[in-house]
């Protein structure tokens, strides 16, 4: 680790509490400091984790300036604060998400420039346009639809998509702030020397994602399936055959040590992360699996109306990632299952009230 001193916004969060008690535990010495709000339920949950792992909590929110002025020295900022929802501001104001995701990200900038600190962006792969990647051309089979192979549309192979993706086009208001964030990272490398480094993750699941349906879909599924709740199969047509790939957190903080170790790439450059196809999953196929590993079937009706933000397919093309930093997913879909079934399962009485 070429970094001594940690510092993780949305370290009390899924992606967050996780890399700092991962981290923590790789390396004793370094020192990891996790800020949150606590605003998401469940949140609370991971305080007595970060304590147990000796990482240092600070109650703080990145869209006020002042708290970030109190907080101790780092030199490297990991941005895991966000208001994570797809679906926030469709059908309201977009005040909150993009104070928190835009406002928040340049609170989070001016931070790391004080200290001279790097940074270290979790983005997302919803940065690519939802018409152009619905437009992709697809076939169905028995459980899930795939892209037809040799679409000709650039960034697109049946890899799945690369950074060389097509930008222009709507991207829903979460989207947009996270892109709008990706912007302003690269003018700060280029302005300040900043060393940052830019992530775009696909979905990232495992224990302590407090899932629900517009975030954290593979722990909704294990907690009703585990606690035999019903769902639906939301959107094109309501068969469930919607593709995502995943990344086990643990693979994620696998490539951020393997990060750290090389500060050459850190120069704002952009990096699509995931399962790729290898680790992706229907949610009809998801619903097998979970019947397999918890035993439990459940009602799961049609919803056959589309959001305006929901895709069809997205799969990660791993490709760039995989050569700068010698990385590759370990973890397969049924190990994510597996993991929060289990997690839920220990948790079971704490976690109901949360999961249900």
């Amino acid at each position: 680790m070429q970094f001594d001193s940690l510092l993780i916004t949305g370290g009390a969060g899924f992606v967050g509490s996780n890399l700092a008690v991962l981290v923590k535990e790789q390396f004793p010495r370094v020192t990891v400091t996790a800020i949150d709000n606590l605003k998401r339920r469940g949140s609370e949950l991971n305080l007595a984790r970060l304590r147990d792992a000796e990482v240092d909590f600070i109650h703080c929110d990145i869209r006020c300036v002042e708290d970030l002025e109190i907080l101790p020295d780092f030199d490297l900022l990991i941005d895991c604060s966000a208001e994570p929802s797809v679906q926030a501001g469709v059908t309201g104001s977009p005040v909150y998400v993009t104070n928190t995701n835009l406002n928040g990200t340049i609170n989070c900038l001016e931070a790391a420039r004080k200290q001279g600190a790097a940074l270290l962006f979790l983005s997302t792969s919803r940065v690519y346009p939802i018409g152009l990647l619905n437009q992709i051309p697809f076939r169905e089979d028995e459980t899930r639809y795939h892209w037809e192979p040799h679409t000709g549309e650039t960034g697109c192979s049946q890899h799945g998509i690369s950074e060389a993706f097509p930008l222009e086009g709507a991207r829903s208001f979460y989207g947009a702030s996270k892109l709008a964030g990706e912007l302003l990272i690269q003018e700060y490398v280029h302005s300040y020397q900043m060393k940052a480094l830019i992530l775009r993750c696909g979905i990232l699941a495992g224990p302590w994602q407090m899932g629900r349906v517009d975030q954290g879909v593979i722990t909704l599924w294990v907690a009703a399936h585990t606690f035999k709740k019903p769902l639906q199969y939301i959107g094109f047509g309501g068969n469930g055959k919607q593709v995502r790939d995943l990344l086990h957190i643990e693979d994620l903080a696998d490539l951020f040590v393997a990060m750290s170790q090389s500060q050459a790439h850190w120069d704002g450059r952009v990096y699509n992360v995931g399962g790729g196809a290898d680790v992706s999953v229907s949610l009809l196929e998801l619903t097998q699996i979970c019947e397999s590993i918890t035993g439990q079937r459940i009602t799961i009706l049609p919803a056959p109306q589309t959001s305006s933000v929901d895709l069809r397919i997205y799969l990660t093309d791993t490709a760039k990632v995989r050569q700068d930093f010698d990385w590759r997913p370990t973890r397969r879909t049924e190990d994510v299952v597996k993991d929060i079934h289990q997690w839920i399962t220990q948790y079971r009485q704490t976690l109901g009230p949360i999961l249900t």
